[in-house]
């Protein structure tokens, strides 16, 4: 029997497999059970933008706006007869604050809607030149030339290809020869100006995806990132999109989007730039940001047919993969560049 006062007496000889050593144990892997980047973050803001809110919500929110305006105001307007019965000098003070208040609301709500009015003006240039296009009319295309000098009149950097549109109008005799000069010689600059902004929100979705770990970071990033980028994109093209007016044009961007299935995308996208199978190679981090990236490339081109003022027809329609390769150029070297 042993005493259990005594001593512990550990038998080593038994004991003859070898310790385990830190380098000895698999990896964790990068990827989650193995799926690929899907860019989650750009599919997520592509389904909540493209939601289009019930009957019911909107009657909700419509509502609830115009009571909480009515009680609001009721509730300035007795705050300051209240306060100029007590004391006149304070109240009138009051007052012309609140006057002052209404007005900078108004001159919102007028820019806004001149930027409405002004999305409405190039959709309907837009519509303008495809009817013109199918019919082959030459009439509607100098009437759809007309109105996009006008729209492009006082332009600094359009000034010298506006005045050779203007030479060179009356020499043409086909539609499509028409608005292809008024392509070659107007949109081309803007359209070069449109490409880098989708670069630039490209990178920096990518960047912030890969570097950035917390959680709804890159969807926050990424959502910024676009709707700067098609702000900027209608902005070019003579748009002066308004707060409510990039939101109204991201909606119908991503609506646009989703109804095509083209951000259900993952490695398919980038196979032809990166090589096979390479995606899963990367870590995940990285991987997910270069399909955030080229998402937003996607989204930026989409925007461009959106804010252009004339299909493309001379003028060669940007290319998601042209973009993403000079978006991303360093990261990778392809054997056919």
């Amino acid at each position: 029997m042993t005493d259990p006062k005594g001593p512990v007496l550990i038998n080593l000889e038994e004991d003859t497999s070898p310790t385990p050593s830190p380098s000895d144990v698999p990896p964790v892997p990068d990827t989650a059970d193995g799926i690929a980047p899907q860019g989650q973050a750009m599919t997520t803001i592509a389904t909540l933008a493209a939601r289009q809110p019930s009957k019911l919500a909107r009657w909700f929110w419509r509502l609830l706006g115009a009571l909480l305006g009515t009680v609001i105001s009721i509730a300035a307007w007795n705050y300051a007869t209240s306060l100029i019965a007590a004391n006149p000098v304070l109240g009138w003070a009051v007052t012309g604050l609140i006057a002052l208040f209404v007005l900078v609301c108004l001159m919102i709500a007028i820019k806004e809607l001149s930027a409405f009015a002004r999305l409405a003006k190039i959709d309907a240039l837009h519509r303008a030149a495809d009817s013109a296009l199918a019919d082959d009319s030459l009439e509607g295309a100098r009437k759809v030339t007309t109105q996009l000098l006008a729209l492009y009149h006082g332009r600094d950097d359009l000034r010298w290809g506006a005045e050779r549109l203007a030479e060179r109008k009356d020499e043409i005799f086909d539609a499509s020869g028409l608005l292809g000069l008024a392509e070659t010689e107007l949109l081309a600059p803007l359209d070069l100006a449109a490409q880098r902004e989708v670069e630039a929100a490209a990178r920096q979705v990518a960047t912030v995806t890969a570097l950035v770990p917390l959680a709804l970071a890159d969807v926050a990033a990424a959502l910024t990132a676009n709707l700067r980028m098609i702000r900027r994109i209608a902005e070019i093209y003579g748009g002066r999109s308004g707060t409510l007016g990039s939101w109204r044009l991201t909606k119908a961007v991503m609506s646009h989007l989703v109804a095509t299935g083209a951000v259900a995308v993952g490695d398919d996208m980038l196979e032809p730039i990166l090589g096979g199978g390479l995606l899963g190679k990367l870590s995940r981090r990285f991987g997910e940001g270069l399909v955030n990236g080229s998402l937003t490339a996607r989204v930026g081109v989409a925007a461009i047919e959106v804010c252009r003022p004339l299909p493309f027809t001379a003028s060669k329609r940007p290319s998601v993969s042209a973009i993403i390769r000079q978006a991303f150029g360093g990261l990778f070297s392809s054997d056919k560049g």
